[in-house]
């Protein structure tokens, strides 16, 4: 079968690079212009203009003018969305694929894209690359609507640099109407939100089991429990109700929406929590001292370290100029949350999806575990393949059990950071088979054949199909487990 070329509206985040690029090449060779001659022009190296020509450099506008100039075309002529010809969009399809999660799941080399290789030839590898693409739906474990959706959403909060401007405005309004200064909300002056809101509390013993609060709507009557779990802060259910009625948050219509409607109440939640400008205020001064910290964002507006660490996602790289990265990771190794906007490589399955997928051994978000001190923070540079990360952890626990929640950036900007003269460091080569996925060939001789774990059920529950021996098991961990209880 012949297989569908991706264009312009499929594939945003790779359009200007792929299209543009080979644009360039046509409009370059149609007019008898060599890579030197071209290169010479734009007061580049020919192989920088390779580079461009390739896809793997994009360009800013500045250079776009020039380079139309010097074709002798129009800016918006580059800027076309259409492939310049059929082979063009063969070839950027090609790309696509190689630069998708699914190709980077397999153990295949990069394949380049010359002139030798046929128009049938990469048809032909299109065509398995969809059929692929098709078993994996079809053999996802979890609803694919459910992953699709949440990989989506995860695009959308790193293209904001997971930065809500509008729920903002709605917090700090809302604050201003209750007469909330700044500083950390307290009870109080959330039950004062909800009588400007026009709702009274009621705390009660019968609370249907599924839900954190029942809010009617006919009656202005918020329900909530009269006990809370261990470690809840009994503000964030109130603000949460609150935040759904302000929101004017319904039935959803499907799963995208239902997350959508999620990801808000919460940030609108967090926002009144922890206002933006007495926190943007608090965060500039700790970076103005090189004293940045998730602990004291959350000790100075007396929220969990999770609703630190969240909100400090939130106003980072908008107010701060400082990408970040965000883990939640359950004690057994797996994604429970994940954010990035600093290019942070997380495992994914063949759809892109993260939830559920099992963080490398060697990274912060699970060494933490291995910890006996508890009661401080842990920090870690871990060198990766994509460069090197500096990263914070504490451990948290639930009715689920114990999880670490990690805020990391890149070596460049850990200098604003608290913790940065850590000393303690590892490397980590994932999604390398051989860095943690496959256990060392000394304890998988003696153990492959003689061990059947059990795998917790939330280790395989997220994830389309878990790699290794046993879905969402370490095997590494079982082998050390049994070798040392062995005899």
């Amino acid at each position: 079968m012949t297989p569908s070329i991706p264009n312009r509206a499929h594939d945003e985040d790779m359009l200007d690079s792929l299209t543009v690029g080979r644009r360039i090449r046509q409009l370059r060779t149609e007019r008898g212009l060599t890579l030197d001659h071209l290169g010479a022009e734009l007061g580049r190296a020919a192989s920088q203009v390779s580079v461009i020509e390739n896809g793997k450099r994009e360009l800013k506008l500045s250079e776009l003018q020039k380079l139309a100039r010097i074709l002798e075309v129009t800016v918006d002529e580059l800027l076309r969305p259409e492939a310049p010809s059929r082979r063009a969009a063969l070839e950027i399809a090609l790309e696509r694929a190689q630069r998708g999660p699914l190709y980077a799941s397999l153990p295949l080399p990069s394949l380049p894209v010359r002139k030798s290789l046929s128009d049938e030839a990469i048809e032909t590898i299109l065509a398995l690359h969809d059929e692929l693409q098709r078993l994996h739906r079809e053999r996802a474990a979890t609803p694919e609507e459910a992953r699709r959706a949440n990989t989506e959403l995860r695009k959308t909060m790193r293209k904001r640099n997971n930065y809500f401007g509008e729920l903002e405005t709605t917090a700090k309004g809302l604050l201003d109407a209750v007469g909330h200064a700044g500083g950390p909300l307290s009870q109080r002056v959330a039950s004062d939100l909800a009588n400007h809101l026009g709702f009274s509390l009621h705390f009660v013993p019968d609370l249907p089991g599924s839900t954190r609060s029942v809010t009617d709507l006919r009656n202005g009557r918020i329900y909530l429990p009269v006990g809370q779990s261990d470690g809840a802060d009994p503000r964030s259910t109130l603000l949460q109700a609150l935040a759904c009625h302000v929101l004017g948050v319904g039935e959803p219509k499907d799963y995208a929406d239902f997350l959508r409607q999620r990801v808000e109440t919460n940030y609108l939640a967090a926002a009144l929590m922890v206002p933006e400008h007495t926190a943007v205020e608090f965060l500039l001064a700790a970076k103005s001292k090189r004293e940045l910290s998730v602990e004291d964002l959350r000790d100075t507006f007396a929220v969990s370290y999770e609703t630190a660490a969240h909100r400090f996602t939130n106003l980072a790289t908008e107010h701060l100029g400082v990408p970040v990265h965000f883990l939640k990771v359950h004690e057994s190794g797996t994604i429970s949350k994940a954010y990035e906007n600093d290019s942070a490589a997380f495992p994914t399955d063949a759809l892109g999806a993260v939830e559920g997928q099992l963080v490398c051994r060697y990274w912060s978000a699970r060494r933490v575990f291995d910890v006996s001190d508890r009661f401080s923070p842990y920090h870690q540079y871990t060198d990766k393949p994509g460069g090197t990360y500096w990263c914070t952890s504490r451990i948290q626990t639930s009715s689920q059990g114990h999880f670490s929640v990690s805020v990391g950036t890149p070596f460049a900007t850990a200098k604003w950071f608290r913790g940065r003269d850590t000393a303690n460091r590892a490397t980590s080569t994932c999604p390398d088979d051989s860095c943690c996925r496959r256990a060392p060939e000394s304890l998988a001789s003696r153990w492959e054949k003689f061990s059947l774990p059990s795998a917790r059920l939330n280790s395989s529950l997220l994830a389309a199909m878990p790699t290794g021996m046993y879905p969402g098991v370490d095997s590494t961990e079982v082998f050390e487990f049994l070798e040392h209880h062995d005899g």
